[in-house]
């Protein structure tokens, strides 16, 4: 594998920098809508082009003025520590709209960096905008080319223009492939970002005490025991009756696409609020039935009392037969309890998720539950002949039956809580797949 070089997008507010990371990025798309500020946590992918590859990063939309906003503020100082970071600059800036005074202090910053810059002019869709490039040049850059990025023009151009910058900055080493990928996912505000900043040891997503903060799942490598884990941090996710904006169904659909392409899943709850809400338990069950490992992080130990935590167990019992089959753990990220137990944790269910089970026993523990509470469909005994694992993480197993039609939801629980009596399943779903055998 490599070290990658760093190709950082940056501009002012609005000028096409997600659409033009979007263009570039094939497996990471950034969520664009025709407001100012969209994008305030960076995302990055890695992009390969004529056998080079690189790291692309889009930045927060920037202002370099210090901002009065907390969160504001936290997207700039994000946002310049990435160009200090970075091998190469895309400078973005708007064809349509011409230079502007935030453009020039950009430009100013950037040049005092002493970084590789391409200024890479947006948004020019005709040959009346392309007759407008010349007044970029006064802005000093060595390099100068125009695109529109929403329609794919200059696209080949400006790679091109890259992989001759950054061929030379990309150093060979050996580095550990993604083991699996484990994704944090949660209502808005129970602490996903700090936690994520806290597995990181760095600050990577935003936190603020405020719901929406992070607006786009945000993934980065982390190693535990030589192995490297794939972390993604999610938009909290709301009631569908509590969206009343396009960005926040963006941000729903974000998070959601992030469970799906998950094998771990980190459901965070805010432990302070003493109660599961119906919709966290909706998270749950989709992580389930996604297949997905799951394990409950109760965050906000730091404000729990020994009320709150009974009343908390008192709710659990009311779903105790779903919430037994996952692993909890009390947290606080604001005083760091238990957070270094997160992730041995999470490689103990990894463990179990990515297990295949003894063929012969599982037949003996399925066979004999049946014999001692015999299965009917009306008055027809149902038969299992045997069992089989055909996939792992999650899983899969096919049940070889007499009648297939007559292996319901009730008849799959059966076989799942017997399985579940002989193995140590926590927080692993079990997919079962029914067919006519003999």
């Amino acid at each position: 594998m490599s070290s990658l070089a760093k190709v950082v997008i940056v501009g002012r507010m609005n000028v096409g920098k997600s659409t033009l990371f979007n263009r570039l990025s094939v497996d990471v798309k950034s969520i664009t809508l025709d407001y100012a500020g969209v994008t305030r946590d960076f995302i990055s992918d890695v992009v390969a082009w004529k056998g080079i590859s690189f790291e692309l990063i889009d930045s927060g939309g920037i202002s370099f003025r210090k901002m009065t906003d907390p969160i504001a503020e936290q997207v700039r100082q994000l946002g310049i520590s990435l160009l200090t970071q970075a091998d190469l600059i895309i400078f973005v800036c708007d064809g349509a709209v011409g230079i502007t005074p935030d453009d020039r202090e950009i430009a100013d910053l950037i040049r005092k960096l002493n970084k590789d810059v391409i200024l890479t002019v947006n948004k020019i869709d005709n040959q009346q905008l392309q007759d407008q490039i010349a007044e970029f040049y006064a802005l000093g850059f060595k390099q100068t080319i125009g695109i529109s990025a929403s329609h794919a023009k200059g696209i080949g151009e400006l790679l091109d223009a890259i992989v001759d910058c950054v061929s030379s900055k990309t150093i060979s080493h050996k580095e550990s492939p993604i083991l699996y990928k484990m994704v944090l996912l949660g209502k808005p505000n129970v602490g996903k970002s700090s936690l994520m900043n806290l597995l990181l040891e760095r600050e990577r997503s935003l936190v603020a005490d405020q719901p929406g903060t992070t607006r786009e799942a945000i993934s980065e490598s982390i190693q535990f025991y030589k192995e490297t884990i794939q972390l993604t941090d999610t938009p909290g996710v709301r009631r569908r009756r509590s969206i009343k904006e396009p960005l926040e169904a963006m941000m729903v659909k974000t998070s959601f696409r992030a469970v799906e392409q998950a094998d771990v899943v980190l459901l965070m709850v805010d432990g302070s609020q003493a109660q599961l809400s119906d919709q966290e338990l909706k998270l749950a069950f989709y992580a389930f039935e996604q297949y997905k490992a799951l394990i409950l992080l109760i965050n906000k130990a730091d404000l729990m009392n020994d009320e709150k935590q009974q009343e908390l167990e008192r709710g659990f019992e009311l779903y105790h037969h779903f919430l037994k089959k996952i692993p909890m753990l009390t947290i606080s990220c604001q005083t760091g309890k238990n957070v270094g137990k997160i992730l041995p944790l999470v490689k103990t269910v990894w463990g179990r998720y990515n297990q295949t089970l003894p063929q012969e026993e599982m037949n003996t523990v399925l066979k004999r539950a049946l014999r001692k509470t015999p299965l009917y469909h009306k008055t027809f005994m149902l038969y299992l002949y045997r069992v089989q694992q055909i996939k792992k993480a999650p899983i899969t197993l096919v049940l070889f039956v007499n009648e297939p039609a007559w292996f319901g939801e009730s008849q799959i629980k059966f076989f799942e809580n017997a399985l579940r009596s002989h193995y140590d399943l926590k927080g692993v779903p079990i997919k079962f797949i029914v067919r006519k055998g003999q």
